[in-house]
């Protein structure tokens, strides 16, 4: 066999041809990651019971979906957590090699065989389910220099003009904001006071429900005959609240003389962020800070490319006075050395090979067929 391939050159030649034009094939089509695809995929699904304790959201909300889930096809095992702000976090193992939207999907379809069982609060908030994307791509800080730009105004900002944008990327499997603070209103209660008027938080949260609603009242009158429309009106409403002052006029209780009890007699209410779990700062000052992983089979350096580019295009357009961004962790930079560092192997050993192939046959045209 060996002595074939010295004899028959041309042969040799065509081989090593078609094994140049295949590696560049590959080269062209192979995905650029940091790290190979071996991770098990797994899918993740979020329940939240607001005001429950870890016991209450085991036994109300963990065990209904785990039963529901159990035997999924392709799964292997999977990991529950329930925290005790309410939080219960399924994470479901599948086989490696399995479709990660096929299992989202099939996942998808045993929890909402179950969701009737959940309570109302969980339902309400809504059960979300999604698969895990492994492949860390990089991490962006949104700031300011302007410091009427506070907190809350730059994770809302962030949210609505940035993250919406590198979301439809090509290539970005998740994007989220870490710890992210959504506008909120916070309504603080009163204890004393409370004890006082002998209010509970659960009468308080059902006028909350109760008054603060989006209604659709309808019509009222008739439209037919000639003069039609005439006799007909369109009830309005102003819908749910927006304002502090709004939410402090919503009556609470009344008794027998008229006497209304206002949440504003209890409470104090304010314009903020629906939580504080989290504090995110660069260089000392508030940040938002965006965490991007990268979807299975896309080309890390191209996606990181294509972020670069919107958020360059971003901050020229729609960024207001004062505002920037920063790249914190950016795997290209490690991709960018790497397949470096392979190309500088590849002209040595081109190199190498030549000299040592030359200096044994001592004539190029015996040394070009093995180069």
């Amino acid at each position: 066999m060996v002595e074939m391939f010295i004899r028959r050159k041309v042969l040799s030649l065509v081989i090593s041809i078609v094994f140049v034009l295949v590696g560049i094939m590959a080269l062209m089509k192979m995905p650029i990651t940091q790290f190979p695809d071996i991770v098990p995929p797994s899918v993740t699904v979020t329940a939240k019971y607001t005001g429950a304790n870890a016991e209450v959201s085991a036994d109300a909300v963990a065990l209904p979906l785990e039963r529901a889930i159990n035997g999924v096809p392709g799964m292997t095992y999977m990991s529950t957590v329930t925290s005790n702000d309410g939080l219960t976090l399924i994470q479901v193992f599948f086989e490696v090699g399995t479709d990660p939207d096929l299992a989202a999907v099939n996942v998808q379809n045993r929890v909402t065989t179950i969701l009737d069982e959940l309570p109302e609060e969980v339902i309400r908030a809504g059960v979300t389910t999604e698969k895990e994307v492994n492949s860390m791509l990089m991490y962006l800080n949104i700031t300011s220099t302007d410091p009427s730009q506070d907190e809350q105004f730059i994770y809302n900002f962030t949210d609505i003009n940035v993250l919406q944008e590198l979301k439809r990327l090509d290539g970005v499997g998740r994007a989220e904001i870490m710890g992210q603070k959504e506008y909120s209103m916070r309504v603080w209660l009163d204890p004393q006071k409370m004890s006082v008027y002998n209010i509970s938080s659960d009468e308080v949260v059902n006028a909350l429900q109760k008054q603060n609603i989006s209604a659709a009242p309808g019509k009222v009158g008739e439209s037919s005959g000639k003069k039609a429309g005439e006799l007909q009106y369109v009830v309005k409403y102003r819908g749910k609240f927006f304002e502090p002052k709004q939410y402090e006029e919503i009556p609470i209780r009344s008794d027998e003389e008229g006497t209304i009890l206002k949440l504003k007699d209890i409470a104090k209410v304010e314009f903020g962020a629906m939580n504080y779990g989290m504090v995110s700062k660069t260089d000392g000052r508030p940040s938002a800070s965006i965490m991007m992983k990268q979807r299975p089979g896309s080309n890390a350096s191209e996606v990181i490319k294509n972020v670069k580019d919107k958020m360059a295009e971003l901050k020229a357009n729609s960024f207001p006075p004062g505002m920037e961004y920063n790249m914190a962790y950016d795997v290209s930079r490690f991709l960018d050395a790497s397949i470096s560092a392979v190309l500088k192997t590849l002209i040595e050993a081109f190199i190498l090979v030549a000299i040592v192939v030359f200096l044994f046959l001592q004539d190029w045209r015996s040394t070009l067929i093995p180069f």
